[in-house]
């Protein structure tokens, strides 16, 4: 497997990215966002999350690659982000910091602090859309220097492809 020969760094969207609500599981995207938007009772059971497809066998690949690999939740409470930390090492997603918006912080604060090589994020669709979205607000500067890769809300991203070098050219 081909090394890298200058450091990436992955920043990686959880919720709805890499990983879902357990009710999502054998569900159609369709039912999915519909779950988030009725706010089915466990979109909110953070502990019982799991992998979108083949997610962790992905990023671990990357990872292998010589990708450091960082993740960015949507939770902002100490014990919802324990939770999310939880279920990334229960299910051996590759190890990477957890990183999370603090006080008055918007997700583009976070991107614009750690400026990664690449964004792994989804559209959005169930809470709003591309106005959600990471990568929409930060500084153009700053957004000109990270590749933003946008995946369906659900769809995971296995269907991204297996050399990360090849992801920096989609």
């Amino acid at each position: 497997m081909p090394r890298l020969t200058k450091p990436i760094t992955l920043l990686v969207f959880t919720e709805g990215t890499v990983t879902m609500h357990n009710s999502a599981v054998g569900k159609s995207r369709k039912q999915i966002v519909k779950q988030v938007k009725q706010e089915e009772e466990s979109v909110h059971d953070y502990a019982s999350y799991v992998p979108i497809g083949h997610a962790v066998q992905k990023l671990n690949r990357w990872k292998k690659q010589g990708a450091k690999i960082l993740y960015l939740t949507s939770r902002t409470k100490t014990g919802e982000m324990e939770q999310v930390k939880a279920v990334l090492r229960k299910h051996c997603f590759p190890k990477g910091r957890l990183l999370f918006r603090r006080k008055k912080e918007e997700y583009r604060d976070v991107a614009e602090k750690i400026i990664p090589t690449i964004l792994v994020e989804d559209d959005c669709e169930s809470i709003g859309g591309k106005g959600k979205m990471t990568i929409t607000r930060v500084q153009s500067t700053i957004k000109k220097r990270i590749k933003s890769v946008i995946v369906k809300e659900f769809e995971g991203i296995d269907h991204l492809p297996n050399l990360i070098i090849d992801l920096m050219n989609t």
